[in-house]
């Protein structure tokens, strides 16, 4: 028996029913994210700003375990991860000499 590979729209059809639930469990009430973000992921609210009146999006972040998170929540109090890596570096001290304009 010979196997031909998929055909992308196969391959979308397969996957289409894993995506429905994948993207709901991202998203939950905001105190139960950040629960999540800093119990069990040691991550701390680390700046963010309001993107319009519908939503806001903050960064998350642990410089022990070098994790990111990007939380956006919407006027309804409902908060979604929109993305998340590793390997986060702070922002470096600028060096700033006095009489020098930058």
């Amino acid at each position: 028996m010979t196997l031909r590979p998929l055909s992308l729209t196969a391959a979308l059809a397969l996957l289409l029913p894993l995506a429905a639930p994948a993207q709901a469990q991202s998203c939950a009430p905001r105190d139960s994210m950040v629960k999540r973000l800093l119990d069990g992921y040691g991550e701390n609210f680390a700046g963010g700003g309001l993107q319009n009146a519908e939503a806001v999006f903050e960064v998350w972040t642990s410089p022990d375990a070098g994790t990111w998170t990007i939380l956006m929540t919407r006027a309804d109090g409902t908060s979604c991860i929109m993305a998340a890596g590793t390997n986060w570096r702070p922002q470096l001290d600028r060096h700033i000499v006095r009489g020098t304009p930058s």
